[in-house]
């Protein structure tokens, strides 16, 4: 998959084609007339420069950019592309016109996309010859920017024009859901309502336009109310898409007449004043209601998952929280009541029968963070929380042993593989938890949650069946030592992993420091333990640590290669390249010593060792202290033997204000350690 068109070179269309462009994709990107294109173009060019001068992009790469896009009105530059994205205004007879010329001109291979988001995918899809080689690709604004993307698969959509669309999706940085055909799809379904409320409640007087924007920002966590949206994105378009649910869901979900007479005016909502306090738990009770029943509605009628749904307000939206996340936090019985009294004033709109349900159970709603798939004898093991990379929890841990053992006990299973969704495999362990834990002085939670982790991976070790590790994108912390432990590691070039816990105050703690050390030995894994560098996919397979490196394309052909491998040799002995060996010299028991006392080391390039001991001047001592000697003490023990020694120090090191100044410091600012 390599060439791509993109049909129309508006916002949205020429938006669409530089992400893909960015990503590496050959881009086609046409319109109806040379005016257009040009504009298309220059739209691109001036995000671009922007970036340059925030510093996203060096010049040369936006000169690769802006290369891989041809700009044209001559369709029959994507006849041979692989997947034609359509991003033209929303005429329904146009879109249809525009398909069936496709469908004569493109190649039987080309899979044909619309980007609509007011019609049925399958009102498209029923117009052409290759109804199995349509899709819906719904984009969000601006698409070069945001990373959701609803995958929306007709009656007719095949399976494997689905997983093309799935991996071309990931190819370009986009997290994908899965999403029914459907009215609204399933963002817009009650983000529109939102919008849509907001104007009625200021047609009812319950609230002036500033007191609506607070307590949707505070009910929301979000930084924009629904009039500043509406603003933004244009009122045309809240009206629009309003009026499409309207008339294909029910009155429930018409546009308010104050949303019309708005439009009519050709002018945006005035925002300014102050906001009244007594008014905003009204209001957020109101917003409370729409928002998480139509969100329940429309899990109930199958149109996304729980978690797909959640997603895609925290992405494709920016919420802090997602719809079901929210249900949870403010309570079920308060979520029951909001949607009743939207019921009740509604009379179109009926109580989800999901909320029913969770009001009998009393309980939160649980969320599936890990998913099990087999294909051809292989059990894939998906950590999916793309939305805060992987990071591994309580709930996730749980469910990779619950799924785990599902595989290992599945005599149709021959092998087992981890792969983590959109472009993390498993960033480390959830900060937040720890953080929480010290807090409550309850550092013990965190050994238990640590030691149901070793357990876990030395089952995964020793598993008698192949366990392979998919690193299609960075791992750091717990998700490199989590791949350590698996018995292969196929990568392909997006891969890497790293060891960054001496810069917040800890050392690795699931057995990264013991496996890595066993098979690159003490002195170049201490390397990167202290330093935190990354590893990349072609240092790791340098250095017999990866088994080969694969394309996205051809992970599963790779995986079905290495599962038919015999399970030994992970820890045998093997020769470290030349250019490595500096690096381990670097850290050989005197130079440690020197550096930990701030003296440079000897006998080093003094670049190398300048660079090194700056490095090292940003970690935790204590935290580099305690690496060493967990290092060393491992030296010639087991595997079970060197987890006792980490488990053994955990909660020493966890009990230091190094520790939670570093973890609560991680991604804000630069720590201060005190070494106590």
């Amino acid at each position: 998959m390599n060439k791509i068109g993109v049909i129309g070179a508006g916002n949205m269309g020429s938006g669409i084609a530089q992400k893909l462009a960015q990503e590496g994709f050959n881009v086609v990107m046409i319109d109806t007339e040379q005016k257009f294109v040009q504009n298309g173009l220059n739209r691109i060019k001036t995000l671009l420069d922007e970036g340059v001068k925030r510093k996203i992009f060096t010049p040369q790469k936006v000169d690769k950019i802006i290369s891989s896009i041809t700009a044209s009105t001559d369709y029959n530059l994507v006849k041979d592309a692989d997947i034609i994205i359509e991003a033209i205004f929303e005429d329904k007879k146009v879109k249809e016109d525009l398909f069936i010329k496709l469908d004569a001109l493109c190649d039987k291979k080309t899979i044909l996309a619309t980007n609509t988001s007011s019609f049925y995918v399958k009102d498209f899809s029923d117009k052409i010859s290759r109804p199995d080689k349509f899709i819906g690709m719904h984009y969000f604004f601006h698409p070069a920017k945001n990373r959701l993307l609803e995958i929306i698969p007709a009656e007719q959509t095949s399976k494997d024009t689905i997983d093309q669309v799935m991996l071309a999706s990931k190819l370009h940085g986009k997290t994908a859901i899965i999403v029914k055909d459907a009215p609204g799809f399933a963002v817009n379904r009650f983000f529109v309502p939102f919008l849509n409320e907001a104007a009625r409640m200021l047609q009812e007087k319950i609230a002036d336009i500033p007191t609506i924007e607070e307590a949707a920002k505070r009910a929301f966590k979000i930084g924009m109310g629904p009039f500043l949206l509406m603003n933004v994105t244009g009122i045309p378009i809240a009206y629009h898409a309003a009026s499409t649910l309207g008339k294909e869901i029910g009155d429930f979900y018409a546009p308010a007449k104050i949303l019309k007479a708005q439009m009519g005016k050709n002018q945006n909502w005035n925002i300014e004043g102050d906001f009244d306090e007594s008014k905003i738990k009204e209001v957020a009770d109101r917003f409370y209601g729409v928002c998480l029943g139509v969100a329940a509605a429309l899990v109930d009628e199958k149109v996304a998952s729980i978690e797909d749904t959640d997603r895609g307000a925290k992405i494709g939206l920016r919420w802090r929280l997602g719809p079901f996340e929210i249900m949870n936090k403010i309570g079920i019985d308060k979520t029951y009541k909001a949607v009743k009294a939207i019921c009740e004033k509604y009379p179109d709109f009926n109580m989800p029968k999901i909320l029913e349900k969770q009001k009998q159970l009393a309980k939160p709603f649980d969320f599936k963070a890990v998913d099990l798939k087999i294909k051809n004898n292989i059990a894939y093991i998906t950590i999916n929380r793309p939305e805060a990379m992987n990071a591994l929890n309580e709930a996730v841990f749980k469910q990779l042993e619950e799924n785990f053992n599902k595989a290992e006990q599945n005599e149709n299973v021959k092998a087992i593989a981890f792969d983590g969704a959109g472009k993390a495999f498993i960033a480390g362990a959830d900060i937040r938890f720890f953080i929480k834990k010290i807090k409550k002085n309850r550092i013990r939670d965190i050994y238990e949650f640590t030691k149901k982790g070793h357990n876990l991976l030395l089952q995964i070790e020793n598993c008698k069946k192949p366990t392979i590790t998919i690193l299609d994108g960075l791992s750091m912390g717990g998700g490199s030592e989590f791949a350590l432990a698996t018995q292969f590691i196929i990568a392909t070039n997006a891969g890497s992993m790293s060891f960054p816990e001496t810069g917040i105050g800890i050392y690795p703690g699931l057995g990264g420091m013991l496996r890595l050390a066993k098979q690159i030995g003490a002195d170049l894994a201490k390397y990167y333990i202290f330093t935190g560098a990354p590893l990349s996919a072609k240092d790791g397979l340098d250095l017999g640590i990866i088994t080969e490196i694969t394309t996205p394309q051809q992970i599963e052909n790779s995986v079905q290669k290495i599962s038919d491998k015999k399970i030994s040799g992970k820890y045998r002995q093997r020769n470290i390249p030349e250019k490595y060996k500096q690096f381990a010299a670097a850290f050989s028991n005197q130079n440690i010593k020197l550096m930990l006392e701030q003296k440079p080391p000897q006998n080093i390039e003094k670049e190398i060792a300048e660079k090194i001991l700056k490095i090292l001047g940003y970690k935790a001592p204590l935290a580099l202290k305690e690496a060493d000697n967990i290092i060393n003490a491992q030296t010639e023990k087991s595997v079970e033997e060197g987890i006792k020694i980490e488990l053994d120090l955990l909660e020493k090191t966890f009990a230091t204000k190094d520790a939670l100044e570093g973890l609560s410091a991680a991604g804000r600012k630069r720590p201060e350690f005190t070494s106590s």
